[in-house]
C-alpha cells in the first residue's frame, strides 16, 4: 500500500511472542507473532544468524576467489572469501581469520560496508571488507571446508559482476561496492 499525502505511514511491526522451532549449530529459526500496523496479528518465520564477513581480496591486479561446492544449491560456486562470526569476535578479526583460512593470505583490511543478505526472512548481516598488500600466512581450513583458490583479473571480475555472471550475491555486491569506492 502506498500513501500519497505527506503524513508518514507507520510500517513497523511489533513483536508479541517468539517460539524457537529449530536451534542448530549455525542457525536458529523462530516463529514470531507480530502486530501489524493496522492492528491485526500475523506470523513471521525468522532465521537468526550470528553475522558474517566477506572479503574482496586483491593480489595486485587479480581478485582471489574460492571455488566450493554448496550443498543447498547442488553446485560449485565461485565466491569471495567469507565466513561467520564466532561469539564475541569482531568483524575485523573474523575477516582476517577467514581470509587466511580460505586463501592462505592476510592483508591490510579496509571496511567497505555492511548489508543484510535476505532481510525478508533472516537477520544475517554481512560485513564487507577489501584486502590488499597480501602476505602468505595460511591457517588450516575448517574440517568440513573443501575449496580451491582461483585468481581472475580485477577487470574480468568487474565485468562478470556487472553482467550477473556470479551466482553468489555477496560476491557481486562486494565487487561492485569496491569498484564504486575506487572510482
Amino acid at each position: 500500500m502506498t500513501q500519497k499525502n505527506a503524513t508518514p505511514l507507520n510500517l513497523r511491526e511489533e513483536g508479541l511472542s517468539q517460539e524457537t522451532v529449530f536451534k542448530g549449530r549455525l542457525l536458529h529459526i523462530n516463529r514470531d507473532t507480530v502486530r501489524l500496523p493496522n492492528g491485526a496479528e500475523a506470523t513471521r518465520e525468522v532465521v537468526r544468524h550470528p553475522g558474517a564477513v566477506a572479503i574482496v581480496a586483491l593480489a595486485g591486479d587479480d581478485l582471489l576467489l574460492v571455488k566450493q561446492y554448496r550443498y543447498p544449491i547442488d553446485q560449485e560456486t565461485l565466491e569471495i572469501p567469507a565466513g561467520k562470526l564466532e561469539p564475541g569476535e569482531t568483524p575485523e578479526i573474523c575477516a582476517q581469520r577467514e581470509l587466511r583460512e580460505e586463501t592462505g593470505y592476510r592483508g591490510r583490511l579496509d571496511y567497505i560496508g555492511k548489508f543484510y543478505s535476505t532481510p525478508g526472512f533472516s537477520d544475517e548481516i554481512v560485513h564487507l571488507f577489501s584486502a590488499e598488500e597480501l602476505i602468505w600466512a595460511p591457517l588450516t581450513a575448517d574440517d568440513d571446508e573443501f575449496l580451491s583458490v582461483e585468481r581472475i583479473s580485477w577487470t574480468d571480475a568487474l565485468r562478470q559482476a556487472k553482467n550477473g555472471n556470479f551466482s553468489d550475491a555477496k560476491t557481486t555486491l562486494g565487487i561492485l561496492m569496491l569498484a564504486g569506492k575506487k572510482e
